[in-house]
Order: structure tokens, then sequence, then C-alpha cells
């Protein structure tokens, strides 16, 4: 019987490194994974969510970044992070623009950014899906329209990352630092 006993607590504690070596949450981790975030209110002056983005803003117009703002974030936030993702793109997610450190005192985001790497205020951009500094526009292939989605996330610190500075890089680096998020979308159909 004890034999038996022993043989339990061992498979059992193998299914949980197991879990652990997938990228599963076991039950001793569950509360991190249920960790809410606030809801953060993203509009944008350019278009209303849900409606198309004007041809202004893609790369068959200026290719400039619409202009974003966002409500008060929650306590402790110290940076805000930003990317723009088209989930339809052929080849699977395109990311359109990151950035990261912006400021917490910042409420938004002024139509066409330059596109370099630091801005007067400390923010810092990223490299798109086309391996650019910077915003770039929508530009999809003739078809159905595409959602960009334009997506907040306010963080308790500033990044300290160094290189080329990309989606999956920002991403990998805001885990477990997020307060609050929200997102405004926005589609675009090829003419």
């Amino acid at each position: 019987m004890r034999i038996l006993v022993c043989f339990l607590l061992l498979v059992s504690g193998g299914c949980k490194m197991n879990a652990k070596q997938n990228g599963q949450a076991d039950s001793n981790h569950h509360d991190e994974a249920l960790v809410a975030t606030a809801p953060i209110t993203v509009s944008s002056s350019a278009f209303t969510n849900g409606s198309p983005i004007p041809q202004r803003y893609s790369c068959q117009g200026d290719n400039i970044s619409p202009g974003l703002a966002w409500g008060a974030p929650p306590s402790g936030t110290q940076s805000f992070a930003l990317v723009c993702e088209d989930p339809d793109a052929p080849s699977g997610l395109f990311v359109h623009w990151v950035l990261y450190n912006i400021p917490s005192t910042e409420r938004g985001l002024a139509e066409n950014i330059p596109t370099k790497d630091s801005l007067t205020n400390g923010t810092h951009q990223g490299k798109n899906g086309a391996n650019k500094t910077g915003y770039t526009g929508p530009c999809p292939p003739p078809g159905k329209p595409h959602r960009y989605y334009f997506k907040v996330f306010a963080l308790d610190e500033k990044l300290t990352l160094t290189g080329d500075v990309d989606h999956d890089k920002l991403m990998s680096a805001i885990q477990g630092h997020v307060l609050g998020e929200g997102e405004v979308m926005g589609t675009y159909q090829r003419q």
C-alpha cells in the first residue's frame, strides 16, 4: 500500500511538472492565471470602434498614425505600452506598431507620430512587422476588410529593453506587469 501511495505521488508530481513544461498552469499557480486587469477606455479621433479607418492612415494614403486617447490608468501605473495588430493578415498576426515607456501622465498619442526610435517625452518605438521603426498603416491584400486592434497596456514599471524591440519581445517583457488594458479596433479594406 505504501508503495502504491508513493507511486501515485510521484506520478502526480510528474504531471504537474509536465503541465509547467507545456506552459499550462497547475493548481498551485491558478491565482496568477486569474489576476484580472482594470479596463482602460481607448478611442481614436480618426475612427470609432468597429468602423473603417480612413485611407489617409493606410499605405494607400499618407501612412500616418491616427490620434489615440485613453482614460485614467489604475493606481500604480508607471508607464504605458501600445501595439497595433492585424490578426487577419494572410501569414497570421501582422504587427503595425510597437511603443513602450509612454509616460504614465500621457492620456493619448497625437496624430502622425514621427517614425523614430525615441520620442521627446521618453517613449520608445519598436520594430513593426515590416521590420521598420514606428507605425505602418493598414495595407491588406484586396478582398475582405481586415481588423486593426490598437491595444494599450498600463504597466507597473518602466521597461529596460535593449536592442531591437519587436512585438514578441515587448509582449514577453510586460508579462506580470500589466495593471490595466484596453483597445480600439478599426477596419480597413483595400480599394
